[in-house]
């Protein structure tokens, strides 16, 4: 097998669209494909700076209005689609119309305009069943009940992307779990954000194994996934779990997160049941009243908090040839570091 770190000089001899290239993972990317020699285009709500200074073009729209989205992929000869809603509350019709109706829009423009391949960023969490996952791998089927919108549209729209694999389009979906980094937006400063206001505690005694993907890992494996795509590819028309192939308890990694930031470890406990209890009672409070925000705790928070949830890679591996360049531990180091630069600039 060939080095997993390495890749074709070009993925396309044309232009490369990434959705959502203005957010965590389609930034890594985009700088990736850029780094790369690739000219790549960006479709999302808001131009960025950031996007400006790599040269990319930028498209501006919303995902479920198919005409923007057609008119973004026109021209490409490759799509990743790594654009959704996002988070664990809200109204199921912003969930529905991103994650379901924007990547309808996206395979129909792959269809309408020949392009012939489609990378799709889906989630573990398609598969989540509240239980302990513990290295099962892509055979796992769907969970039948989910406990927030975001998994059951990401399970639908990943749905879709597979089974709109055939001889005019190839599609593939990637499930990274838990995306951290540097320039992270969502899972590392809402732990800061938490920890700092005395909200942090700790789920259960136990500390269970947890998979986290280092985002520029992710990025790399949307690569690989891209130049293995191919008529009749054994990766076309499949899901694959990436991660940093190295599951680490999920409080202890956490502590080793918030010392980076200069924070102190979590110290309280509260048991399963009642963050499960509370998570239930949030929810049923904030549909009620409602309020704004979302709630400190859902279910499928607490669940996901006081489980184990790691995945086998060996197809990403062997079929993608994915090995992860960053490890864990230089991860920290990167992150330890960002935050330095930030705290001098204050």
């Amino acid at each position: 097998m060939e080095n997993s770190t390495s890749l074709p000089e070009k993925l396309a001899d044309g232009m490369i669209l990434v959705t959502g290239a203005g957010g965590f993972l389609g930034g890594a990317l985009a700088r990736q494909l850029v780094a790369g020699g690739h000219a790549v285009r960006s479709f999302s709500r808001s131009r960025y700076p950031e996007l400006e200074e790599l040269q990319v073009e930028q498209q501006q729209g919303d995902l479920a209005d198919s005409r923007a989205v057609a008119e973004a992929c026109r021209g490409c000869e490759l799509v990743f689609h790594v654009a959704a809603k996002a988070g664990i509350w809200g109204d199921y019709d912003e969930f529905y119309r991103a994650n379901v109706e924007g990547t309808r829009n996206v395979v129909q423009a792959c269809r309408s305009l020949g392009i012939r391949k489609l990378v799709y960023t889906s989630s573990p969490s398609v598969v989540f069943n509240g239980k302990d996952m513990e290295g099962v791998d892509e055979s796992v089927p769907y969970s039948h009940h989910f406990k927030a919108h975001y998994p059951a549209t990401k399970a639908e729209a990943e749905r879709m992307v597979l089974g709109a694999n055939g001889e005019r389009l190839e599609t593939v979906a990637l499930r990274p779990h838990l995306i951290w980094g540097p320039r992270d937006t969502h899972i590392i400063p809402g732990i800061l954000a938490r920890a700092r206001a005395g909200q942090l505690k700790r789920i259960g005694s136990q500390d269970k194994l947890v998979d986290f993907t280092y985002v520029d890992n992710a990025a790399h494996g949307h690569q690989l996934a891209a130049a293995r795509l191919a008529p009749n590819s054994p990766v076309a028309g499949r899901a694959f779990f990436l991660s940093d192939d190295s599951p680490v308890p999920l409080w202890s990694f956490i502590d080793r997160i918030l010392g980076c930031a200069g924070l102190p470890p979590v110290r309280k406990t509260i048991s399963p049941g009642l963050a499960y209890a509370a998570g239930l009672l949030l929810e049923k409070l904030y549909r009620l009243l409602p309020l704004s925000g979302e709630p400190r705790l859902t279910r499928f928070l607490a669940e996901e908090l006081s489980t184990a949830h790691w995945f086998d890679i060996g197809a990403a591996r062997t079929l993608l040839g994915y090995q992860p360049p960053v490890s864990v531990q230089e991860g920290l180091r990167r992150l330890e570091e960002q935050f330095r630069v930030e705290k001098s600039r204050l």
